[in-house]
């Protein structure tokens, strides 16, 4: 029998405090039934002896505190989890919302999930093809790694964040793949695209979609990334097929924590963010991985926008601590018009060695992404110095680097929002622009790869 309580003492915002409470525990779900018979959720923030303060999901308005009265239903928020969730989209709670039936649940998950014990962790070392050249040439996705994107307000991370999602996957024949992607505090337009452009490209039938609205509670924003790691971890550990999870935007999830944490009263920390920002993005960001004894994997690839392009900012500075590099758009090519924007140089991929050579991609793979990084960053300094001190200042090698920079721009990095490479297309491109340059600049891969792979037979 659940007990009910006609005991709400006071409602401050999304907030409600009740009293006289018995056996009610933290993150527990409760139900408010109004006098007009409307029902409305709440979660369980805190326990103070026998008071209980929750938030509620939707508005406070309408409350009245002596005729309405809440239930406590004994567990956190749950997740109804089946393997038809696959071409399905839900809102942040985890409700159909296009037009489908119900799911059938096999079972109901908490969204907090289980921490994986670091011992039973395996070591990220397979490499994902995202068809993207500056990711996969260049700062490679590995199966079971944690890769952020930073971009900034306007920036085109939604388009990118799409592309990854139809493009991805694992090169083993055997390995079933899945996507599941999770779109937070988004506009409608936002949404629109994300669902029209999975179902033009056929994306759909392998993604879960889960969509959360600026116009949603804060707290259900908070729910959606946990909803999509929970769907994830179904898919992967029970499933056993290999999930790459995308959430973006990250920034409003965190914006919503400082909601919450303000209408709490708690003492703010950095920029108003509550002082346990890292721990939360902790417990999201390490549900991804790989398990020792379970073929499955999550890798996970969340978008943040830093506010005012600021990487120190608490959001991406925090992020950067507990994954393992970033992927950083860059607003200057972004103006040039190349898309996607992704500013190789600042960008890394901590796992990339573990995911690249024989047998992975290609032997020629380590070398030919250590040069072409060298000679872009060596092109753009000459770039720089042209404008300063005119071409004429400029030694022939340095002109040729300088030529080698505007091509490995407009060519390399800047392949559209459409076109998908195989590693392999992506690894000839690199050697092709290498050509550009002497072949005595090439310091960086072995002269027998070279030999191979040069594609200009003397």
């Amino acid at each position: 029998m659940i007990k009910e309580y006609r005991t709400i003492q006071e409602v401050a915002g999304p907030l409600m405090l009740i009293r006289d409470v018995e056996n009610v525990t933290y993150d527990e779900l409760g139900e408010i039934q109004l006098q007009s018979g409307e029902t409305r959720r709440c979660r369980v923030l805190e326990i103070n002896g026998s008071n209980a303060l929750v938030q509620l999901f939707e508005s406070s308005s309408g409350i009245n505190l002596a005729g309405s009265k809440v239930r406590f239903l004994g567990h956190g928020i749950e997740l109804a989890v089946s393997g038809d969730m696959l071409g399905r989209v839900f809102d942040g709670m985890g409700n159909p919302i296009d037009g489908g039936p119900e799911i059938l649940a096999e079972k109901k998950m908490d969204i907090n999930g289980l921490p994986t014990n670091p011992a039973a962790r395996d070591y990220p070392n397979e490499f994902i093809q995202t068809g993207i050249s500056a990711i996969d040439g260049l700062n490679t996705l590995v199966r079971g790694q944690k890769l952020p994107v930073f971009s900034g307000s306007g920036m085109p991370h939604a388009n990118l964040g799409a592309q990854i999602a139809r493009q991805a996957k694992v090169l083993s024949e055997d390995s079933k793949f899945a996507v599941v992607f999770a779109a937070v505090g988004i506009t409608f337009e936002e949404a629109d695209f994300f669902i029209s452009d999975f179902k033009r490209t056929g994306a759909i039938d392998r993604t879960v979609l889960f969509m959360n609205l600026a116009n949603d509670p804060a707290i259900e924003r908070i729910a959606t990334p946990r909803m999509a790691l929970t769907a994830a971890e179904y898919l992967a550990y029970e499933k056993k097929m290999q999930v790459l999870v995308i959430i973006t935007d990250i920034t409003n999830y965190a914006e919503a924590l400082r909601e919450v944490s303000a209408a709490r009263k708690e003492v703010p920390g950095r920029r108003g963010y509550p002082g346990y920002l890292y721990t939360d993005l902790a417990t999201m960001y390490e549900r991804a991985g790989r398990r020792l004894d379970n073929d499955g994997s999550i890798t996970m690839i969340p978008i943040l926008s830093m506010p005012e392009d600021d990487k120190t900012h608490p959001i991406p500075d925090l992020t950067g601590y507990i994954t393992e590099g970033q992927i950083i758009l860059s607003r200057e090519l972004y103006r040039k018009g190349l898309m996607p924007p992704i500013d190789v140089l600042p960008s890394l991929s901590r796992l990339k060695d573990k995911g690249i050579g024989a047998g992975k991609t290609r032997e020629d793979h380590a070398g030919t992404m250590n040069q072409l990084f060298a000679a872009y960053a060596k092109g753009k300094d000459a770039k720089e110095l042209m404008t300063i001190l005119g071409e004429a200042a400029l030694t022939d090698v340095d002109k040729k680097y300088a030529q080698f920079a505007e091509a490995f721009e407009r060519r390399y990095v800047s392949q559209g929002y459409d076109t998908n490479r195989s590693i392999e297309e992506t690894l000839d491109l690199g050697w092709e622009l290498l050509t550009i340059l002497p072949k005595n600049e090439l310091k960086r891969i072995k002269p027998e790869i070279i030999e191979k792979y040069w594609p200009i037979k003397d």
